[in-house]
């Protein structure tokens, strides 16, 4: 009888072990459901700011006030380079070459878009 007992004993043992395991994970399943919750609210997070901040450069791009100012201006200034950069491309593109009129990615998601700068292509094209 003493080794029956021992044998119970023993799969009791590994019975409390084998819950105390399915506990664990169901735990850290539930830490790591919750990470990527958290992971996705934060992306949510930043897609925001990206939205408020290329809203704010529509609006006040041009006249930004105090703090805003300097981030402004590096957009204007890489959206001059942008265009730039386009112009010196049109210009060394030979008849026959790939069109390639690939938009930049804000406009072509739909961004917001001031109205003074989306006015500014079709002008140009109409003079060259």
């Amino acid at each position: 009888m003493d080794l029956r007992d021992t044998f119970d004993s023993l799969k009791d043992r590994a019975t409390d072990l084998a819950q105390a395991g399915v506990a664990q994970s169901k735990r850290l399943a539930e830490i790591a459901k919750l990470k990527m919750a958290n992971m996705s609210e934060e992306d949510a997070i930043k897609r925001a700011y990206l939205e408020i901040g290329k809203l704010y450069y529509a609006e006040r791009g041009t006249a930004p006030e105090g703090a805003y100012a300097a981030a402004c201006e590096r957009i204007t200034a890489a959206r001059a380079a942008i265009e730039t950069n386009k112009e010196r491309m049109a210009q060394l593109k030979m008849p026959g070459d790939p069109v390639d009129d690939e938009e930049p990615a804000a406009e072509a998601e739909g961004e917001p878009v001031c109205a003074e700068e989306a006015q500014e292509p079709e002008s140009q094209d109409k003079e060259q």
